[in-house]
């Protein structure tokens, strides 16, 4: 059944109620520790700096089945407070007994926002990153939990976000946009009228989570905003924003945007630091990429100049849901403007 008129926004225990219980199936979690990228990325930035979290405090904020935090343990934590809003913190308990390391990981149910820990902590790590970064937002919470509960001085994992964009060619959709010319060749009825139609159904606004591939990326990717988990406040995530530039690699049409970001863990034993990153020109992993649709395509030359300006901002139907705006020029055009949401957990369900 469909519904007509306003979607109603919803109030913030709404939202979080909602949110939260989304983690509270298994499939979820099975897919992020699945995801090798993510999670052996994540244990080894653990062990890599072991020599700050040995005999240390740690603070795990969602903490969800509880991996990160025994890999803490296992690094040498002294303590470690595994704070998790959802059910599944009932299965994080038993892990934590099943890997015999109760006696140093202690699993708090709740939000970090709502529940009180004896002590300050020396290391916060989390699993904060949504889709397109931003969706979820979740870093406030990390934020609230470094202003109350870190030591000054104290340890990040990850300490660094940043996004990039670049414009793709997704010949997937153009063929799709394209079937309908060739119903009438194949049944003797012309739908060619349909285009239009699809055209509004597949290009629409709505920030589509898919794997772009490589062959599709027309020009090295742009950076647009850096957050140093440190510094960054939750008034400055109410608008991330920056500009961009690229230059085509060579002719062909763009019909779409990738945002895409990458997480810096700092490394106490090595001069480099490591690099979580969800670039179509890296490994796959379950974030994929986000990708935004023009309306039409536009086309491109070797050296075609693609700029503009990025912002990202929370909807305002869910604070937990995030909008992107991209304002765009692509050589000679004119500037081009659209908006871009994902849609609402309750978008099939709520009058």
């Amino acid at each position: 059944m469909s519904y007509a008129g306003k979607k109603r926004k919803l109030d913030k225990t709404r939202q979080d109620t909602l949110y939260f219980d989304s983690y509270s199936d298994v499939t979820i979690h099975e897919e992020m520790i699945a995801d090798n990228v993510r999670t052996n990325t994540y244990r080894t930035a653990i062990f890599r700096n072991s020599d700050s979290i040995k005999g240390k405090v740690v603070l795990d904020v969602g903490a969800g089945t509880g991996v990160l935090s025994i890999f803490c343990a296992q690094a040498g934590a002294k303590k470690v407070y595994a704070v998790e809003a959802c059910s599944i913190a009932e299965q994080a308990m038993e892990i934590v007994k099943q890997n015999n390391v109760e006696d140093r990981v202690e699993v708090i149910r709740g939000t970090v926002e709502t529940v009180e820990l004896p002590e300050k902590v020396e290391v916060i790590v989390s699993e904060w990153m949504g889709y397109a970064l931003l969706h979820e937002s979740m870093l406030n919470s990390v934020l609230y939990a470094r202003d109350r509960w870190l030591k000054a001085g104290g340890l990040i994992l990850p300490s660094r976000a940043e996004l990039y964009i670049t414009p793709i060619s997704d010949p997937v959709v153009e063929d799709r946009l394209y079937f309908w010319y060739t119903v009438k060749d194949q049944y003797g009825v012309d739908m060619s009228c349909m285009s239009d139609f699809a055209r509004r159904c597949i290009k629409n606004s709505d920030i589509t989570v898919s794997t772009v591939a490589v062959e599709d990326v027309l020009s090295h990717p742009a950076r647009f905003a850096e957050l140093d988990l440190h510094s960054v406040t939750a008034e400055e995530l109410r608008t991330v924003k920056g500009r961009f530039r690229c230059e085509s690699f060579g002719s062909a049409a763009v019909n779409a945007f990738c945002v895409y970001f990458t997480v810096t863990f700092p490394c106490s034993d090595k001069p480099q630091s490591l690099v979580l990153s969800t670039s179509p020109f890296k490994p796959e992993t379950h974030w994929k990429q986000a990708v935004l649709y023009l309306d039409f395509p536009v086309e491109v030359v070797q050296d075609t100049l693609v700029s503009g300006e990025v912002s990202m901002f929370p909807s305002e139907d869910s604070s937990r849901h995030i909008c992107i705006h991209v304002d765009y020029t692509v050589g000679e055009k004119k500037i081009q403007s659209k908006t871009f949401s994902i849609p609402d957990w309750t978008s099939d369900s709520q009058p």
